[in-house]
């Protein structure tokens, strides 16, 4: 692969490349991270403005000011959840729930993308279930969905709607159990499905596109080292530790990058 990094070309000319590689591109595949989301107006995680930012600073009220130690990454384990199930909750709506948001451009490309068959699949590490708002079905959400809910007693399932109308811990209308969101939390591991599906999407595609994520949340980052294909794009604001392989390198908004894209 020939890199071609944002440095040495112009904003025109690197997504002039980006079009000729999806123009050629068989077998197209998105990795896609919090940076996919922000312009649908939900923030991403260790920006100044992010989730770790906002939500450290509810650590330091109420309830959850009385528990030492606390971090947004131990609020959203699943020790806390077990232990301190309210305050969880109390976490959970404020911070990881956008109900709001809509698909922005990127969204709306890969949908298009996906019905000329040139997209393969999307593989998310995003719970906001914004690819299937847009009308995506191959859609591979590594850390599951907002949008699901689960009685940890009795399996049934509950919308997003009536967890946010819920009392303050969830629980189940038939069996009376807690109803705990499908998202996969600190210390859980994957669904082992939907990392086969994701890893042998990767592995067979020709184009990997990697935008919005810095390639920093394990064991998802490690799922490239399965790209053997031909063209690996990047878009993302920062550097990430797969530059230096990559095709092409573009430092810009993911949504502007990809809606400028032509079907």
């Amino acid at each position: 692969m020939t890199h071609l990094s944002c440095k040495r070309k112009g904003k025109r000319s690197r997504l002039k490349s980006l079009q000729e590689i999806i123009d050629k591109g068989k077998r197209i595949v998105f990795f896609g991270g919090a940076g996919v989301s922000t312009e649908s107006g939900i923030p991403d995680f260790r920006s100044q403005t992010g989730l770790y930012s906002a939500g450290g600073r509810m650590l330091q009220e109420g309830e959850l000011a009385q528990i030492k130690g606390l971090t947004p990454e131990v609020v959203l384990s699943n020790t806390f959840f077990y232990m301190h199930p309210g305050p969880f909750f109390d976490f959970y709506r404020k911070y990881m729930i956008y109900p709001d948001a809509r698909p922005n451009a990127a969204h709306k490309k890969l949908f298009e993308l996906e019905q000329c068959d040139k997209l393969r699949g999307i593989v998310t590490q995003n719970v906001d279930g914004l690819h299937r708002m847009a009308g995506n079905k191959r859609v591979y959400e590594l850390h599951g969905s907002i949008y699901e809910n689960i009685c940890m007693d009795c399996s049934k399932r509950y919308p997003l709607e009536w967890l946010m109308a819920a009392e303050r811990i969830p629980r189940c209308e038939d069996c009376g159990g807690v109803v705990k969101p499908n998202v996969v939390l600190y210390g859980e591991g994957l669904d082992k499905y939907t990392v086969m599906g994701a890893c042998r999407e990767i592995s067979s595609c020709d184009v990997l596109i990697v935008a919005g994520t810095s390639l920093t949340v394990e064991p998802a980052a490690s799922y490239l080292a399965y790209f053997g294909g031909k063209e690996l794009v990047i878009i993302n604001r920062e550097a990430t530790r797969a530059d230096r392989q990559a095709t092409l390198v573009i430092r810009e908004s993911v949504a502007q990058v990809l809606g400028a894209i032509r079907l």
